[in-house]
């Protein structure tokens, strides 16, 4: 049903839909006709002064005018949104085999029409188990991998492992058919992987790789990467985004449409050049004819000669435009085909800008969404803003009640100071008794005041522990929520302990090639971070400081470290040094990296407040871009 017939409420509405349900029944059974010819369609229910042929595209416009005007009325919106199904489902040419394959394609990978990948279409597979002989690694064969990969339905075309010097690299590349069935096997592929946690982020993500396999679809970043899988890419391929093959493809229907138009013309004109010799034929046959009656007159014999010759030139001519008017015809045929042909293009052009309108539902969608999202984060810092603030309140509670529980004690020792003199004063003194059951009775009351106070001191106590484990909650839930900020932020997430990896790659590339400089460097980077994480190293000294206190920091003397600075220079040491601080600090015993909320600006431990403003900042700039 068309929106605007669902918007009628109460019985008027199911009448509409039952009257339109009976238009859609007698278009369906041929009472109510709209194909009138091969090419043509009229509209059974505009009136006969306003009746006209159409083409398919023109017609089914004119339907979908009439459903969306504001001018129409409901009964005619139902005879046109009839129309309107009934072309669709019935008069509209089916989809061939190449347009199907890649709707599909494009439903599986519906987001990142803008993203580049790799073309031809190919995948990476990494991880794959190899084995030393003879001095070189070996491993599966990629006709293997390829029967693997065809039985779970991917079709490759071919699987290429990748040799280095040193033998098998345990990486391949998996090539795809061109077309978009091949773009919907390599995303199949890409998904399949991801699922199964075996995608890209978990292979650079893992620290235990296993005998498992990864893989994933060639993307700009494995294009642009430096060493075996980058060099094979750029050899190889070429990168381009989903909606720029979509471009190419429809330049090449277009580049045939006017390839069609202009053979089209040079057809018509070849028709009109044959008209022009038959009437040419015709009035010379007519001047034949005129000299065959005059010479008649005057010599029989010689008419009846001529009119034979006359006869059997007639016949010829008639054989030869029988043989031109075949000809017409099949040129006639020809161009009905080309005429359905360019119809046909246009349906997919239609079908082309259906997708287009379902695209822009489903980004609207998402951007609902992504409003449901921020509002949560708002409410999320909200709260936490609200959690501190009543914290900060206990405390001074707190504060108040430690204070009021002091001055008691000072008054109740006050008192009993007080007694004590004065019973030392007599105790025959009848006045002076009277006064020290008084001040008795008072340490009585305010012992019993300090018990309540003690009572309240230790209920708020608790409360403090309750709150800053709930403080310590939503402090982990920030670094959670965070994880996914870059580094160029002011507030976000640092992981406390991790090894930083470019002044090994600068190291790297003063003493190897180009190619040899980013495996030595993640080789050196790797071993580096296995001796931090050794317990059993432990290269700290402890020193003194002006005012007694003890301090553990880095031995420089360290003979790991000293043959490290030789080795590689200084700023790989720092490197070091900055890590082994850090996990002395944060985990000294596990050894291994711990997020914590950081202020890059600064470069120190960020507070609950400055990681609170920071994401409603966050969340004020998003509501405006999408303002």
């Amino acid at each position: 049903m068309p929106h605007s017939l669902k918007e009628e409420t109460g019985s008027g509405k199911a009448e509409m839909e039952e009257y339109e349900y009976k238009k859609y029944n007698e278009l369906k059974k041929g009472v109510l006709k709209v194909k009138v010819s091969r090419s043509s369609y009229k509209c059974p229910f505009c009136p006969r002064g306003k009746e006209k042929d159409y083409l398919y595209k023109g017609l089914l416009q004119h339907a979908s005018a009439i459903v969306n005007s504001n001018n129409s009325s409901i009964r005619e919106k139902a005879r046109h949104s009839a129309l309107k199904k009934f072309m669709n489902k019935y008069l509209m040419e089916k989809d061939q085999a190449e347009i199907a394959t890649k709707s599909e394609s494009l439903e599986v990978y519906d987001k990142g029409q803008d993203m580049f990948f790799v073309y031809p279409w190919v995948g990476i597979v990494a991880n794959i188990k190899t084995e030393q002989k003879d001095g070189r690694y070996v491993g599966e064969s990629g006709s293997k991998l390829k029967e693997e990969f065809k039985n779970k339905g991917f079709d490759p075309l071919k699987v290429q492992p990748l040799w280095n010097r040193g033998g098998h690299s345990g990486f391949a590349i998996v090539e795809f058919k061109t077309d978009w069935a091949g773009f919907k096997n390599a995303i199949t592929f890409d998904k399949n992987f991801e699922v199964n946690h075996h995608g890209k982020k978990d292979f650079h993500a893992a620290k235990n790789l296993g005998d498992n396999l990864y893989g994933w679809i060639a993307r700009d970043d494995d294009y642009y990467s430096k060493g075996l899988i980058g060099d094979h890419l750029r050899r190889y391929g070429d990168l381009k985004t989903v909606s720029g093959i979509e471009a190419e493809d429809r330049r090449k229907t277009s580049s045939l449409v006017t390839n069609l138009t202009h053979t089209l013309e040079i057809k018509n004109m070849a028709l009109k050049e044959m008209e022009s010799k038959y009437v040419e034929t015709s009035n010379y046959h007519s001047k034949v004819m005129v000299q065959i009656d005059e010479a008649n007159k005057t010599r029989n014999e010689d008419i009846r000669k001529m009119q034979q010759i006359a006869h059997d030139y007639f016949e010829k001519m008639l054989l030869d435009h029988e043989k031109v008017k075949l000809q017409i015809e099949a040129q006639k045929k020809k161009l009905e085909m080309d005429e359905m042909q360019l119809q046909h293009r246009e349906a997919q052009n239609e079908t082309e800008r259906q997708k287009l309108q379902r695209d822009k539902i489903m980004n609207e969608r998402a951007n609902l969404e992504q409003k449901k999202a921020d509002e949560n984060m708002l409410r999320l810092a909200e709260d936490q803003k609200k959690e501190t603030e009543r914290m900060r309140r206990k405390i001074i509670e707190l504060e108040k009640t430690l204070d009021a529980k002091q001055a008691l004690e000072l008054e109740i020792e006050q008192k009993r100071g007080t007694y004590q003199v004065m019973k030392h004063l007599g105790e025959e003194d009848l006045e002076i008794k009277k006064k020290m059951d008084a001040i008795l009775q008072e340490i009585k009351d305010k012992e019993e005041e300090k018990e309540q106070m003690e009572e309240l001191n230790q209920a708020l106590i608790v409360k403090e522990l309750k709150t800053n484990d709930e403080l310590q909650d939503a402090r982990k839930e920030l670094i959670n929520s965070m994880r996914e900020g870059t580094t160029r932020a002011i507030i976000g997430v640092k992981r406390m302990g991790e090894l930083e990896s470019k002044p090994f790659q600068s190291a790297a590339r003063s003493k190897f090639s180009l190619e040899e400089a980013d495996e030595k460097a993640m080789e050196l980077c790797s071993l580096w971070e296995e001796n931090l994480r050794d317990s059993g190293w432990h290269p700290f000294k402890i020193i003194v400081d002006k005012e007694g206190n003890c301090k553990e920091i880095v031995d420089l003397e360290d003979e790991k470290l000293k043959n490290l600075k030789n080795e590689c220079g200084e700023e790989v040491v720092k490197a070091v040094i900055d890590a082994l601080s850090e996990l002395n600090t944060y985990n000294p015993s596990g050894r291994y990296t711990v997020p914590e909320l950081w202020n890059f600006r600064e470069n120190r431990k960020a507070t609950m407040k400055e990681a609170i403003i920071h994401l409603l900042k966050q969340w004020k700039g998003n509501k405006r871009k999408r303002c």
